[in-house]
């Protein structure tokens, strides 16, 4: 599925990823949890709402799960029951993402900042980057705390790049939705799509290289593409 990466002049300073569905497999948790919140009101979780949701940050994922069924809830009760039933599966099912940590070591051997950037709010993205034992590898993260307009607003990658002290040109920003992919595109970052599971069926207009997974070899190349980078042969 991976589009031939030509080697470049692309000038990789920084390196930023998203959370959910890319470098763990909480993507998957939240449609199980969607899954279950409209079965208890006798609603279903289809796969075109599951794409309005995907990507944005839970408020506007929630507002746009109650409008689409005409549901009386509020988006804080949705939210609380959400973190409950959260809470349950990220104790018994939370994983990294094939390829998610021994590409996050890599960057580091790397003159290269590294970032997350999620729709996700504070403490769920500490407490799961926690969990799978990748939060010493990030100089920042960044969450839908940290900015006003969610994805597909670029909002949030023209803040990384600050945070990464570099243009968003000279940013690779790795994102699973078509909605993160959008906002990664539209700052002027150099996109890398990883879709996995339902993601499989968006489009990522843009995008540099449509990856297999983060092990996908030529996300490795593209980060080599300079001239005065090792391969990963010769780390």
């Amino acid at each position: 599925m991976a589009k031939d990466a030509q080697r470049s002049p692309f000038d990789i300073r920084a390196a930023v990823f998203d959370l959910d569905g890319l470098l763990v497999n909480t993507e998957e948790l939240y449609q199980d949890v969607g899954t279950d919140l409209l079965s208890r009101r006798g609603k279903t979780f289809d796969a075109d709402l599951l794409d309005a949701m995907m990507g944005r940050p839970q408020h506007k994922a929630l507002s746009i799960m109650i409008d689409w069924h005409g549901l009386d809830d509020t988006v804080e009760t949705l939210a609380d029951e959400t973190k409950t039933i959260f809470q349950t599966l990220l104790s018994t099912r939370l994983a990294l993402m094939p390829g998610a940590k021994e590409l996050v070591e890599y960057i580091q051997l790397l003159d290269i900042r590294l970032g997350v950037a999620t729709s996700s709010g504070p403490e769920f993205a500490h407490d799961v980057l926690s969990r799978v034992g990748l939060i010493q590898h990030f100089h920042f993260i960044l969450t839908s705390a940290d900015v006003t307009a969610g994805k597909p607003d670029p909002e949030i990658y023209h803040l990384a790049a600050k945070k990464a002290g570099t243009q968003t040109g000279n940013m690779l920003v790795c994102e699973d939705s078509e909605n993160g992919c959008k906002a990664a595109v539209a700052s002027g970052a150099i996109t890398v799509a990883v879709p996995c599971g339902h993601s499989l069926r968006h489009t990522f207009l843009g995008a540099q290289i449509v990856a297999t997974s983060l092990a996908d070899p030529h996300i490795y190349e593209l980060l080599n593409s300079r001239a005065d980078r090792k391969s990963p042969d010769e780390v």
